[in-house]
């Protein structure tokens, strides 16, 4: 940008009052050179909210934004946390609770549709609840939505409205899973954000919230997301996101498996059947992802030979990007009803209650876990 231009640069956006920079557009207040002769001028994040109806995140670590929450307890909020329940424990922001404090959470639980048609939704729903107790999470709502379909936002709006009172609403969650489309959504029913972008000039915001004004003179208050390391969906590169979430309803895939064979899901994981009775486990990943069966003595060895050919994503290039592979080993007891849950690249139930040891190979820091079936 021309030295002209930048001395006369307005310091705040009109729309949401966030301090304007030229530098980098993944942080908030950003604005294009082109714009910057635009009556008012706002940011582009304001310009495509006022424009196309759609908000962007920006996303955070964990630390930052647990630093910009620590004065939310002090304040009076209403507090909604997006998860995704594809990668329920991987998007849920464990140290929530000790920043709200008694300020209520609406836990949208978002990505329902991607659950078979045939699922119970009020199992589901518990099934959350007690997740979210081992968590030490307390909500005032669960709501079980798909921002995709615009399914349950109805209900949503009307668990806002009926806890807001005189509140701000301070909207949550980690990268991808469905927090602009809320925002856009919360913002429709609750923000005359076109008038309020031309004519408002209200005071600036720390860099990484961003204040939407709602027409009683409260806000919308958007977080950045946050990046949890621990998620596929952060490691994998662009052109293979698509492999790892899945768009589409799930169509699990069934596996009769003798003890010593193993499972690929494309190159990005290998699911050990190490030792117990012949017995079917279920696969609930995204439909894209090529799943491939083999003898565990033969594991290592095809590995090496087809990765990033016959086992991709990712193609070669981009499979030396992936941290080297880490082995979790499970003991699943007779007559558990268990889940082999890996962030961000969706789950393995045991069909069986004969109880197994099961071995998961995937990139290290990728989070893997038990826990009681979800379906």
């Amino acid at each position: 940008m021309s030295q002209e231009h930048e001395a006369q640069l307005p310091v705040k956006c009109s729309g949401c009052g966030i301090k304007l920079q030229t530098e980098n557009k993944e942080i908030p207040g950003f604005i294009p050179e082109v714009a910057y002769d635009r009556e008012p001028v706002i940011c582009q994040r304001c310009f495509r909210i006022k424009n196309y109806n759609e908000a962007s995140s920006v996303s955070v670590n964990q630390d930052e934004f647990l630093r910009l929450l620590s004065g939310i307890g002090e304040k009076n909020a209403l507090v909604i946390h997006i998860v995704d329940l594809f990668d329920f424990e991987g998007s849920l922001i464990s140290g929530l609770q000790r920043f709200v404090g008694n300020n209520p959470v609406i836990l949208a639980v978002n990505k329902v549709d991607l659950l078979p048609k045939v699922t119970n939704l009020n199992k589901l729903r518990n099934w959350v609840q007690q997740r979210c107790k081992e968590h030490g999470m307390k909500t005032e709502e669960i709501i079980l939505c798909s921002a995709k379909r615009n399914q349950g936002f109805d209900r949503l709006l009307e668990s806002v409205t009926e806890l807001r009172g005189q509140r701000d609403v301070y909207v949550v969650g980690a990268t991808n899973v469905g927090k602009s489309t809320l925002i856009n959504r919360l913002i429709s029913d609750y923000s005359d954000l076109d008038q309020e972008l031309t004519t408002s000039q209200y005071p600036g915001t720390t860099l990484d919230t961003v204040k939407i004004p709602l027409d009683d003179g409260h806000y919308i208050i958007d977080t950045p997301g946050i990046v949890y390391p621990w998620r596929y969906s952060e490691l994998v590169e662009r052109q293979d996101l698509d492999a790892v979430m899945p768009a589409q309803t799930l169509k699990p895939a069934v596996y009769q498996l003798n003890e010593g064979q193993s499972l690929f899901f494309g190159g990005l994981g290998r699911f050990d059947f190490v030792q117990g009775a012949r017995q079917s486990f279920t696969c609930f990943i995204s439909g894209t992802l090529k799943i491939h069966r083999t003898k565990l003595e033969r594991a290592d060895s095809l590995y090496q030979e087809h990765r990033g050919e016959l086992l991709s994503p990712p193609g070669t290039d981009r499979m030396d990007k992936l941290p080297q592979w880490q082995r979790h080993e499970f003991r699943i007891n007779r007559d558990s009803n268990t889940d082999i849950y890996v962030s961000g690249l969706g789950w393995i139930k045991l069909n069986s209650t004969e109880g197994a040891v099961i071995a998961v190979h995937v990139p290290r820091g990728v989070k893997v876990l038990t826990r009681p079936s979800l379906i």
